[in-house]
């Protein structure tokens, strides 16, 4: 027996978008603060700290990007 799809509302749909998301800006947040932190505390030289926080503005420049295309297809419909 053949499962049937459910269809989402707009709402429900923007939820899992936005969880979806927030998991992308939590990972840019977490490497930008590693970072951070092994170029306070020396645990790296600089460059290879500001290329790990570079990585991480990199990751939110993605999810900003794709954040403004989902919006404006999910705005679209």
């Amino acid at each position: 027996m053949a499962k049937k799809k459910r269809n989402l509302t707009k709402s429900e749909e923007f939820d899992i978008l936005k969880m979806v998301f927030n998991k992308f800006l939590l990972l840019g947040v977490l490497v930008i603060v590693l970072g951070l932190v092994m170029i306070t505390f020396g645990i790296q030289d600089f460059t290879y700290g500001f290329t790990v926080m570079a990585s991480g503005a990199l990751i939110m420049l993605i999810f900003a990007i794709i954040l403004v295309k989902e919006y404006n297809f999910i705005e679209s419909k």
